[in-house]
């Protein structure tokens, strides 16, 4: 059988490296920012309503040139408050929304573009005079010299996104990097996720699954209700809207920082790592199991060891989605079915006895050397 993906190692080349981390602003900081991501807002809504009466009367699209040199002559005339921020926000907003048009026309399950809500993924785009001072501070234009929490990289910045998760400020640039190769520790090894255990390496290491969802489902379902029993766009909703999606933000960096600490330590210390292809979207069809399995980020998994085995010279060997690697002794290789609830594989040929997903990890190691 042969592998569905390859990365190899050698040579590294420049490649771009993102970053985001959370900035630390005052409330006139705060202040701004949200002008930032109004003007923004209303641009692109702005643009969209127009392509949508220009496309009923002429049959065409306006493009975002287009959009932008009416928006000058046509809305900043009557809102001043346009020149209380950058010109990057609304300009972007509007390059946003032709690739959106782009998107609905090209990819098929892109539907069409919708208008933007106050309060909801709030962002906006900058660029110009951007400079990184003393580690984490960043000097932003119209904004002035913003704290982060993190250090940031002593690289020449372009450009920045800047948006709004759960009432916190985040900022998100790209910067060209060459990814150093580090030193192994181990030569070969194979990876088993899975729902109870994240992940079972065949050197014997467990890595535990945090189920972070699992753990906040009866605080979100309760905070869930005190939002349905607000009233309807009142202070006291908007409130409780904000704990809600704090939650939600904890839950998704539990499980976020689990699957970092996890692919890195894969990708630093192995010199090839082999995975199995997962089906996701059928594993999700079962709905018995649908929700430990969108727990695990099972997807995010295989996205993080392409990128990191690129950063640190490593090899990922995508093992084919038909290997069945919990059916096959590791011992002997003889092959049995195996359902779900064993957990335990006890072989039938030579009475081999081992734990279910680590008999999964030797064969995904064995794999590598067919």
């Amino acid at each position: 059988m042969s592998n569905l993906l390859t990365v190899k190692r050698g040579d590294l080349p420049v490649q771009m490296q993102s970053i985001k981390t959370k900035l630390k602003v005052n409330n006139q900081q705060k202040t701004i920012l949200t002008k930032h991501a109004g003007v923004s807002r209303h641009a692109y809504n702005w643009g969209l309503a127009t392509c949508i009466t220009e496309y009923e009367e002429t049959q065409k699209r306006p493009s975002a040139i287009t959009l932008h040199k009416r928006l000058v002559a046509e809305v900043k005339s009557i809102n001043p408050w346009y020149y209380e921020v950058s010109k990057c926000a609304p300009q972007q907003a509007l390059r946003d929304l032709e690739r959106a048009f782009k998107n609905f026309l090209t990819i098929p399950k892109c539907g069409f573009p919708k208008f933007k809500k106050k309060g909801k993924k709030d962002s906006f785009y900058l660029d110009g005079s951007i400079k990184i001072i003393q580690g984490n501070y960043i000097k932003l234009p119209r904004i002035g010299i913003v704290k982060t929490y993190e250090i940031l990289p002593s690289v020449p910045v372009r450009n920045v996104r800047i948006s709004k998760r759960a009432n916190n400020w985040y900022i998100s640039f790209k910067y060209d990097d060459r990814p150093t190769p580090t030193a192994k520790e181990r030569d070969i090894i194979g990876v088993d996720v899975g729902i109870n255990t994240l992940a079972t390496c065949s050197d014997g290491t467990k890595f535990a699954n945090k189920k972070a969802y699992k753990q906040a489902k009866k605080r979100l379902t309760r905070y869930q209700r005190r939002v349905n029993k607000k009233e309807p766009a009142s202070k006291n909703r908007a409130k409780a809207i904000k704990k809600l999606a704090m939650i939600h933000k904890k839950v998704a960096d539990i499980r976020a920082d689990a699957l970092h600490k996890l692919t890195t330590w894969l990708a630093k210390n192995h010199s090839t790592i082999v995975i199995e292809d997962l089906n996701v979207s059928g594993m999700l069809k079962n709905h018995k199991l649908a929700s430990a399995i969108a727990d695990c980020g099972f997807y995010e998994f295989k996205r993080q060891l392409i990128y990191k085995c690129e950063w640190y010279g490593s090899e990922l060997v995508i093992a084919d989605r038909f290997y069945p690697s919990s059916q096959i002794c590791s011992h002997c290789g003889h092959q049995q079915k195996m359902p779900l609830h064993e957990r335990t594989y006890n072989c039938a040929n030579c009475g081999f006895q081992t734990d279910r997903d680590f008999n999964a990890a030797v064969n995904l190691e064995n794999y590598a050397h067919q």
